[in-house]
């Protein structure tokens, strides 16, 4: 098996090893991009734009897309099409950096073989006192964080591999630079800097990161 330059901690190589699993299929090298809606095909994920969705008020388009819009970044629907696709809505309201991150958790979650969230509504009745209310729905959500926790990790690993990482941080690059070199967020750029342990070097002057190599 190759040498391969893996995070420190045992947690974080797992979620990496699966991550160049992820960017072996796509078919790219360690400082190549990947693009996560050439892989989402493989995931049998199709997305579709949000302005197309049929039977959203124009209130509930605009509260989604105004002041809730920091409230959700996309989803994939739980229940497969007929022909086993599955429909992925991405927030038009994010940059295209950021959807790009969300699209790779849900391809992460296909690959992974996580079970899909499901969301339904609850009929319930308010109780006041020994009288019953008028009915009511309430959202209800299956959440895995374990599951989540590990789309979101492998996603951004894919996104952003170790391996170039570092050299790029060793190297003196700024979180900005490293994010448009790999066609991500600044953000993005910078929790893998800091989840694998990387953020020390990062902060050292680009001398003495040349030194440390």
């Amino acid at each position: 098996m190759r040498n391969l330059l893996l995070p420190h901690s045992e947690k974080r190589k797992q979620f990496e090893l699966r991550a160049l699993g992820l960017r072996e299929f796509a078919g790219v090298t360690e400082d190549q991009p990947l693009d996560p809606f050439a892989l989402a095909v493989f995931a049998r994920l199709m997305v579709i734009d949000f302005h197309s969705i049929d039977g959203l008020s124009p209130e509930s388009r605009q509260h989604l897309l105004g002041e809730a819009a920091n409230e959700w970044s996309g989803g994939a629907c739980s229940r497969p099409l007929p022909n086993g696709w599955r429909l992925v809505i991405l927030n038009p309201a994010h940059g295209p950096q950021r959807n790009c991150a969300t699209l790779m958790e849900e391809v992460a979650h296909v690959f992974l073989g996580h079970k899909p969230n499901r969301l339904a509504a609850i009929n319930y009745e308010k109780k006041s006192g020994s009288a019953s209310g008028a009915s009511n729905k309430m959202l209800a959500r299956d959440y895995n964080q374990a599951d989540e926790e590990a789309a979101y990790a492998v996603g951004a690993a894919a996104l952003v591999p170790y391996g170039a990482l570092r050299r790029l941080v060793i190297e003196g690059r700024s979180a900005h630079e490293i994010a448009r070199h790999f066609r991500v967020s600044r953000q993005l750029a910078e929790y893998r800097i800091k989840v694998t342990h990387l953020w020390a070097d990062y902060k050292r002057p680009s001398v003495t990161r040349a030194e440390h190599v």
